[in-house]
């Protein structure tokens, strides 16, 4: 009889060899990180690892739960399949901010990595003009930059947020914070960007990064952000290279 300890045993065993193992689907390149990146570096496992590990753990008891006539058989099917997954959008996202990083250099945009998350900070110095939503011209090149890998990393959700400072009213800068968004929105499609799950908002004042007491904070919040996240559902595996796996 397969006992919950020893089910417990198997499954944390096969989702570390998952997380750590997992072959790259998305290319050979490593997942070292540009010196100095302290928060996108890695901390003893490798984003890709903690992917794969946590979700092939998932997997493991997910799939014991459903195969009662062989839990062992459905701890390992369940994590295999969940944990290729994981670590497959653990690779990806890993090379496009890699990518992002070496496109964004020298442009004044911050490149960010939170969790499974990547956050592109784009201050109002190189954005907007005072109180305008049309590009500034020294915006196009990062835009462009953003466009190219945007249509080779093409299995994002692209949230697209406008801020400004407190400075006038509140309705004031929630229009204008969407226009400029939507401006974002606008030229990134122009460029051949998919729609599909690209969206735009405004926030305004709204998650401050900076005080709004002087001038050097309030040009701080005066940004626009783009987070780019797994599309919900979205299969991040071998199944994307054209590959099923199959499982007896």
């Amino acid at each position: 009889m397969f006992t919950t300890r020893r089910l417990i045993i198997v499954a944390t065993a096969v989702a570390v060899l998952s997380g750590c193992a997992t072959p790259n689907p998305y290319g050979g390149q490593g997942q070292g990180q540009a010196q100095g990146q302290a928060d996108s570096g890695s901390e003893g496992m490798s984003k890709t690892a903690k992917y794969g590990g946590l979700g092939a753990l998932a997997g493991a008891l997910a799939g014991a739960a459903i195969n009662h006539d062989n839990r062992g058989k459905g701890a390992l099917i369940g994590a295999a399949v969940v944990g290729a997954s994981a670590a497959g959008y653990g690779y990806y996202a890993d090379q496009q901010e890699k990518k992002l990083r070496a496109s964004m250099a020298n442009t004044g945009v911050e490149v960010q990595r939170q969790g499974d998350q990547i956050k592109l900070i784009m201050p109002g110095n190189i954005t907007f003009a005072t109180d305008s939503a049309n590009i500034a011209p020294g915006f196009y090149q990062p835009l462009n930059n953003l466009a190219g890998s945007l249509k080779e990393f093409n299995q994002n959700q692209i949230e697209i947020v406008g801020y400004t400072d407190s400075t006038g009213s509140r309705q004031h800068n929630m229009d204008l914070s969407q226009r400029r968004a939507q401006s974002v929105a606008t030229y990134l499609t122009s460029q051949g960007v998919s729609g599909a799950n690209l969206s735009a908002r405004g926030a305004g004042p709204d998650s401050p990064v900076a005080s709004n007491g002087d001038a050097n904070g309030r040009a701080q919040n005066r940004r626009v952000e783009v987070n780019l996240k797994a599309i919900p559902g979205q299969q991040y595996g071998a199944e994307q290279q054209g590959t099923v796996q199959q499982y007896p």
